[in-house]
């Protein structure tokens, strides 16, 4: 790898900041930490080999709301769950920054998972160690788990 490769990988890197619901504006992210039967949920994309959370673009006419819902549904198959949204946030790499809805999802049943991006989802009683948003992803869960009933 070269120092520029490393240097544009760099750049690349996600990272977070956790705002009071309702406080940003111009949402471009709905972003859901899901947990099914007490233990994370995370869904695997085809083409990578990390795991992630579920969310994705809220696409023009949408909520933020409905966004988590269709992203919820696509990368997981849930068909019975409870939705709350939690926090506001700011996703930056050193180059960008976009605004989102966290969401905190309590899923009760798993239908067939449609054939979208998602490759698998699969449930863990800890962070899986390949996480696509490593430096993110924990800090979203714990925040999200004080919600937890």
């Amino acid at each position: 790898m070269t120092t520029n490769d490393l240097k544009e990988q760099a750049n690349r890197v996600l990272e977070c900041e956790l705002f009071a619901l309702n406080s940003l504006q111009n949402y471009k992210y709905a972003t859901i930490c899901s947990f099914y039967k007490g233990d994370y949920l995370f869904s695997k994309h085809k083409n990578r080999n990390t795991w992630e959370m579920q969310g994705g673009h809220i696409e023009k006419g949408e909520t933020p709301l409905d966004a988590a819902k269709r992203e919820l549904f696509e990368e997981t198959g849930a068909t019975d769950y409870e939705l709350i949204p939690i926090f506001d946030y700011c996703g930056y790499t050193k180059t960008e920054r976009s605004n989102g809805v966290l969401f905190l999802a309590v899923i009760h049943t798993l239908g067939d998972l449609p054939n979208y991006e998602m490759e698998k989802v699969k449930t863990f009683k800890k962070y899986p160690k390949n996480l696509t948003y490593p430096l993110v992803t924990p800090i979203m869960f714990k925040n999200a788990k004080k919600y937890l009933k």
